[in-house]
């Protein structure tokens, strides 16, 4: 479905032409996004519908699983990684205790930190308590 109508072979449906109100609407139908975000897609990545059809799911995936965090994708175990300021290792254990809920991973590593945080006073306390007696001792 390009620009010819004369040729309706398979190279002339593998193209989107913008210039056509009707293959504007087909296409947008198909992909099930609105004429906009359609022409956006064809800007982006040229007038191939398998091109366009890829980066609209994947416009749509990430539209959807912002709050999910999904470790077979690199570019989000980069992101995560840099949000909660950490190793991908750690995000990966994290995950693997929370779940793949970015909220349950962000309260999980927030409970760690505390955890650390409540264990470190406690050995300065006592370490402090041994000056104190070896010093009333001596």
């Amino acid at each position: 479905m390009a620009d010819n109508k004369a040729k309706r072979g398979g190279a002339d449906r593998a193209l989107i032409a913008l210039t056509e109100k009707y293959e504007v609407a087909y296409w947008s139908k198909k992909f099930k996004v609105t004429p906009a975000k359609l022409k956006y897609a064809v800007k982006k990545v040229g007038r191939s519908a398998k091109k366009v059809e890829a980066y609209i799911k994947l416009q749509k995936h990430r539209a959807s699983d912002k709050s999910r965090i999904a470790l077979s994708e690199a570019y989000e175990v980069r992101y995560w990684s840099k949000r909660f300021k950490i190793t991908p290792a750690k995000l990966k254990a994290a995950v693997a205790a929370a779940g793949h809920s970015s909220r349950k991973v962000e309260a999980y590593l927030a409970a760690r930190k505390t955890a650390k945080k409540k264990s470190a006073r406690k050995t300065t306390k006592k370490t402090t308590k041994k000056e104190a007696k070896r010093k009333s001792a001596a």
